[in-house]
């Protein structure tokens, strides 16, 4: 049964440990695909210390803006799982930035960025600046293939948000890596999958599992969570 937003965040910053299952979200609730032959399209940070800044993206079949109210629904359920504040962020395929941006609005300790699209790097530095994010004690930015990006850097994270092109295999193969360098410590950390319909992600990779999946669409929101805490 489909749930207004609302419900879906009360009841997510409720949860106390659901059991595995799927939850079909009502209509605008998963994202967009944004197809403007390359024009720059606004979209904003939605609370926290940068609320309200406008922020770009550069557009096209290989970027998919996620809608505000998409946004701020995962971040409800981010908040059911792990603290955002103090949390060290991973955005791999990160297109405008947003997500790590919003979870440094919202407290997070650093956010890491890569997209190997030298214009989406330099949107997203662009993004960094304007929202008082730019400096390195707060971001990192690469543009590297993601397997080379996930050799290189050091940290472990608290919470990975993974949206690579659709209908290609990569977050296949990107979620053994981000599983690999999470934090697995008291918070348990939390992996955030955006992809299509039609790919059924492992319920189990290494020591995460499913703990949720979202559906609307042609789109899936699969959350990953540690095996004990699903």
């Amino acid at each position: 049964m489909a749930e207004n937003i609302a419900d879906l965040a009360v009841r997510l910053l409720m949860k106390t440990g659901s059991k595995k299952g799927r939850t079909t979200m009502p209509p605008n609730f998963i994202g967009f695909c944004a197809r403007s032959g390359g024009m720059v399209i606004k979209m904003r940070v939605i609370t926290g210390t940068s609320k309200g800044v406008n922020l770009n993206a550069l557009s096209g079949t290989g970027t998919r803006p996620t809608t505000d109210k998409v946004k701020e629904a995962v971040f409800s359920a981010i908040q059911a799982i792990v603290d955002i504040e103090g949390a060290t962020v991973l955005d791999l395929f990160a297109g405008s930035g947003q997500l790590g941006i919003e979870a440094l609005s919202r407290g997070a300790k650093k956010a890491y960025f890569n997209d190997n699209n030298p214009k989406a790097a330099m949107i997203i530095r662009e993004n960094l600046k304007k929202t008082g994010f730019g400096d390195s004690r707060y971001s990192r930015v690469g543009r590297l293939p993601y397997s080379a990006f996930m050799r290189l850097v050091k940290d472990e994270f608290d919470i990975v948000f993974l949206d690579p092109p659709y209908e290609k295999g990569i977050i296949e193969k990107a979620l053994p890596l981000a599983v690999s360098k999470m934090n697995t410590g008291d918070s348990g950390g939390v992996i955030v999958c955006e992809h299509e319909k039609s790919l059924i992600l492992p319920e189990k990779v290494g020591v995460f599992g499913v703990e949720k999946v979202y559906l609307y669409g042609s789109i899936n929101v699969t959350i990953y969570t540690p095996l004990n805490q699903c």
